[in-house]
């Protein structure tokens, strides 16, 4: 049985929010524009460093640790879990596959359907760090991403997405390759595009816990920035 901990957010940067924590687990609702993990040119500004300086309570001798289960690109927001120990981090990556998520998407333009199934074999260039679909099978990794719409706008259409494969930028490149890039997305989609941020957000995550095996909800609130682009979405969703 999970133990849920009080959050001492002292140590906590404006903007991270914790949505759980027990001895085995962290879950927080990550802001866009914050890595979740160290670059070669930063170290530093990273949701893994924000909460193991957390963890640790500013004790720079301390031992404790953070482990990296799943990531979410810089400028997307939403849910993010990471384990307290390398046995709970092993633990979840080998039940990954029952791991169900939830995004929304704000993309250009208006869908042909209302919703659909994208599959496509993703690779990527190394030296550019851009993931393509590709049709060379031994090359690729087998990528399936759904979609449904859920409101349009003349300019917009909000999606909500579920990516049954975990690829590296798998919903980005999957709504560029079907003609709506996702809002924001200057890698994939137009580049001389300037708004605040991108238009993804991961709403939600069903796992099992590492340990008690219970099954787990969490939800993180949808920016309000969303709400600017395709009008207020319900706290609740009918989805």
């Amino acid at each position: 049985m999970t133990k849920r901990f009080s959050s001492n957010t002292k140590y906590l940067p404006k903007g991270l929010m914790i949505l759980y924590e027990d001895r085995d687990i962290l879950v927080v609702d990550k802001p866009a524009g914050l890595l979740t993990v160290a670059t070669e040119t930063d170290k530093r500004r990273t949701v893994h460093f924000a909460l193991t300086d957390y963890i640790r309570k500013g004790c720079a001798k301390s031992r404790k640790q953070l482990f990296v289960v799943h990531r979410l690109d810089k400028q997307t927001s939403g849910v993010l879990i990471f384990a307290k120990t390398e046995t709970a981090m092993l633990n979840l990556k080998s039940g990954w596959k029952e791991t169900e998520k939830e995004y929304l998407a704000v993309v250009n333009g208006r869908l042909a359907e209302p919703s659909g199934t994208i599959t496509s074999y993703l690779t990527e260039n190394k030296a550019s760090q851009v993931v393509y679909t590709t049709t060379d099978t031994t090359k690729g990794k087998l990528s399936h991403t759904t979609y449904q719409v859920l409101r349009e706008t003349k300019r917009f259409s909000l999606l909500k997405v579920h990516p049954l494969t975990g690829r590296k930028n798998q919903i980005r490149v999957h709504l560029a390759d079907l003609g709506h890039p996702v809002v924001g997305d200057r890698k994939y989609g137009k580049a001389n595009e300037r708004y605040d941020r991108m238009a993804l957000h991961a709403r939600s995550i069903r796992f099992n816990h590492p340990f008690s095996g219970k099954r787990l909800f969490f939800e993180a609130k949808v920016p309000e920035y969303f709400d600017k682009l395709v009008g207020q979405i319900p706290t609740t969703p009918l989805f």
